[in-house]
């Protein structure tokens, strides 16, 4: 038996442009299904809103989202989780950071730590945390 597990993000009205967003960092296909394609509206505003959506990409970044109805309530709350990125190749993770840093708030600076060669942390524009690293071998010595 084999098990993925995907982070799936909420958001309110922001899903679609957030999904975009992703998939210029990290590439891969965007699939959406609006509230209007599911035939599920019950609220005429949010008829091209994301019921599910998501970005795959063949590095294996996967990544769900959609727009909480206005008639849910809803709070992006405070450190609720972060989305870990990790990698092996130093140049692969600085390319996502650079993509992600547009418009983002930056927490800590990419850059090395005593526990990882890469290691970073920002708030995109969408008001997710991220966190990228380099992955390196732990020594428990």
């Amino acid at each position: 038996m084999t098990v993925n597990v995907v982070t799936h993000l909420n958001f309110r009205g922001e899903a679609r442009e957030a999904l975009t967003f992703y998939r210029t960092v990290f590439g891969g296909d965007l699939a959406v299904v609006t509230y209007k394609d599911a035939g599920n509206v019950q609220e005429p505003s949010e008829t091209d809103q994301v019921m599910w959506g998501q970005v795959t990409a063949d590095n294996g970044f996967r990544v769900m989202a959609y727009d909480v109805p206005s008639t849910l309530p809803w709070n992006q709350g405070q450190n609720a989780f972060f989305v870990s990125v990790r990698g092996g190749d130093a140049e692969e993770i600085t390319g996502y950071w650079e993509k992600l840093s547009d418009g983002a708030t930056i927490l800590c600076p990419l850059a090395p730590a005593q526990w990882a060669p890469l290691y970073g942390m920002l708030k995109d524009r969408y008001g997710v945390t991220w966190v990228l690293d380099v992955v390196s071998e732990y020594d428990a010595s």
